[in-house]
């Protein structure tokens, strides 16, 4: 199955066939494909907020409008890709692909890293980091990995242990492309609310409604045992951002394009690319331990490309 033209895809290759994972998400049981549009707007990616106001506002960004995933990508979407992926020997994306086609002309995001320069999209280097084998995705952790090498009960989990590369080839083959950092905050954030959490500024609480952390999913509530500590996706159904999207800090931290390093101002439809330093993952996870990893402006730094962990799932989005 070829990736889709243009960031955009009729129906996401990962929800064409009607097989769990790809339906039945959320509090409405919807299709697990569905994407919501961030309209455009400007904030403050470095603020607090303790639900009176922004403050210690820097580091200005525009954004255009797209779209968002509203759920994590599921075990069951995930599976679809490896069967095009079909071991190496089916799907890689092309060349290029990957960009934010909607942007300057065609030559996606400007690449702060490099003044006058845009997106390169995927790089032809990268297939070889693409190996999602059973191996690779159960040994990850196995106490706490979603895959199943046969479908099962976890189709609607949030898919981890997949890292950055194949997040990345997942969203190309999908009719996306990875999140940049501002665009994942701006929508975390809710725009210039400059919200604390995504949903506001009430307090997590431990009862699973607004985001699943500090494992306090589950049987075992409050321990940290295994999967049975990570929730299908939009279970924290209060915990929806401004403009729909669920998760978007909780149950699983997510790959975001750009590499971490600190911010470089202007921004304007900017995301940092390539580099030397690790991507950026957003969102805090089902273990993090304290509500402050939760904050709509928390950034989680450290970490390579090739890294699978238990902690780490992502989303894609798309052209407006």
């Amino acid at each position: 199955m070829a990736e889709c033209a243009d960031g955009g895809c009729a129906t996401p290759h990962s929800c064409a066939p009607s097989d769990a994972g790809s339906t039945g998400c959320g509090p409405s049981q919807e299709s697990c494909c569905t994407s919501l549009e961030v309209p455009c707007g400007a904030y403050y990616r470095t603020y607090t907020n303790d639900g009176s106001g922004a403050t210690g506002e820097a580091n200005p960004a525009a954004i255009s409008g797209f779209r968002l995933d509203k759920y994590l990508v599921t075990v069951g979407r995930f599976r679809q890709f490896l069967t095009a992926w079909n071991g190496g020997s089916g799907y890689t994306p092309l060349a290029g692909s990957g960009k934010h086609t909607h942007l300057n002309g065609g030559n996606g995001l400007a690449n702060s890293g490099t003044q006058g320069s845009y997106e390169t999209g995927w790089l032809a280097s990268y297939n070889s980091n693409v190996v999602p084998t059973n191996q690779n995705l159960i040994t990850c952790n196995a106490q706490y990995t979603t895959w199943t090498v046969a479908p099962g009960s976890q189709e609607t989990f949030p898919m981890n242990c997949v890292n950055w590369y194949e997040a990345y080839a997942f969203c190309i083959w999908d009719g996306g492309f990875l999140p940049s950092e501002a665009e994942f905050e701006y929508a975390s954030a809710g725009g210039n609310q400059q919200r604390e959490y995504p949903w506001g500024s009430k307090s997590p609480g431990t009862a699973n409604q607004y985001a699943i952390y500090g494992c306090n999913y589950g049987s075992d509530a409050g321990n940290c045992t295994g999967v049975t500590n990570i929730a299908p996706v939009g279970t924290a159904a209060l915990g929806a951002g401004l403009w729909g999207q669920l998760d978007l800090v909780g149950n699983l931290f997510e790959w975001n394009l750009d590499v971490s390093v600190p911010y470089v101002d202007p921004c304007t439809d900017c995301a940092y690319l390539p580099g030397t330093a690790g991507p950026v993952i957003r969102g805090g996870d089902f273990q993090s331990a304290a509500a402050p990893n939760l904050v709509s402006s928390y950034r989680n730094e450290g970490i390579y490309a090739t890294d699978r962990e238990q902690a780490n799932g992502f989303r894609c989005a798309r052209t407006p």
